[in-house]
């Protein structure tokens, strides 16, 4: 199918032929970096500014690297070191990098619906990287590549969320994602944490972990967001370890071959053990891999580019 956003902003918004448009895509650049030149020209004399107003180490260099091996030029943008610091407003601060002819804003900031205001001022493309609790697009659909590659569809698939459903803006872009890719999901964790409410997202919801992981084709483990948390939302960390942390003992009771998934950073020890984090049912370093696939997928579909069911990227580009 033909890709016809400006934007990727969410994806509440995506149609299936969308999110598929993007998983196939996404497949044929992972063929580029197992390449010996891990480029091609696509973006080539385009510039793409990396808007991090919050923090970030691997979706920042995951996109940066994105960029770089579709031919693009990049420029790194943080706040610390801004005008922002000064006063100036988001909107004068992305304006003003448009007016210096960039061609894509990437944009992670702590407020949820920046990256979609940005959209509707610029005429730039508009990636969101992280909008706060709301949606981080790009990770949701490198979690729903790997799992697709790994299990050969997303219909019916059994996928466990467990963790910091409340806060997590990761939680809620796989929700969307796998309820229409076919995906029956179960979100797991302390019940300050996974609401009823999320009911209404046709999820099932528990706190029964043992119930949660029992079944499940794929469990995503989730960080515990202390940044976003307004008060302590469990009594302690070893708390949560011993209730809701994956270890060998919990990895036993499970089919034999799950997926284990993690966004990152990892907490070891809470979340996860080492052993299960780095052991053989882990894709963590895979999803890694397949966020620079799907980044390079992005870019290049927002900026006009056809969708690998009908047309390569290298075919595209050539």
């Amino acid at each position: 199918m033909l890709w016809t956003r400006k934007d990727l902003l969410d994806l509440q918004s995506l149609s299936v032929e969308e999110i598929t448009a993007v998983l196939d895509t996404a497949r044929a650049f992972r063929a580029v970096g197992e390449r010996t030149i891990k480029k091609v020209p696509a973006l080539r004399g385009k510039t793409v500014i990396n808007l991090f107003i919050e923090p970030s180490t691997r979706t920042r260099i995951s996109f940066e690297l994105a960029a770089q091996r579709l031919s693009a030029d990049v420029i790194n943008f943080t706040a610390e070191a801004s005008s922002l610091k000064k006063g100036e407003t988001l909107k004068d601060t992305a304006r003003n990098l448009e007016a210096l002819n960039a061609d894509f804003i990437i944009i992670r900031h702590s407020a949820a619906g920046a990256p979609h205001f940005l959209a509707r001022v610029l005429n730039a493309h508009v990636v969101n990287a992280g909008d706060g609790a709301h949606e981080h697009p790009t990770q949701g659909l490198l979690d729903i590549f790997t799992m697709r590659e790994k299990k050969g569809s997303l219909q019916g698939l059994r996928v466990t969320i467990l963790g910091d459903i409340l806060y997590s803006r990761v939680a809620r872009s796989n929700i969307w994602a796998l309820r229409k890719m076919g995906a029956h999901i179960t979100l797991c964790g302390p019940p300050t944490l996974v609401p009823r409410i999320f009911e209404q997202m046709e999820c099932r919801v528990t706190s029964d972990l043992e119930e949660a992981i029992a079944d499940a084709d794929v469990i995503n483990l989730l960080r515990i967001q202390h940044e976003r948390q307004r008060k302590t939302m469990f009594p302690s960390l070893a708390e949560y370890s011993s209730l809701f942390g994956i270890n060998r003992a919990r990895l036993a009771a499970t089919k034999p071959d799950v997926l284990i998934m993690h966004p990152g950073p990892i907490n070891r020890g809470v979340e996860v053990d080492s052993e299960v984090a780095d052991g053989e049912r882990s894709v963590i370093l895979e999803q890694v891999t397949n966020g620079l696939a799907i980044r390079m997928a992005a870019l290049y579909l927002v900026n006009g580019g056809q969708a690998a069911s009908t047309e390569t990227p290298e075919q595209a580009a050539a």
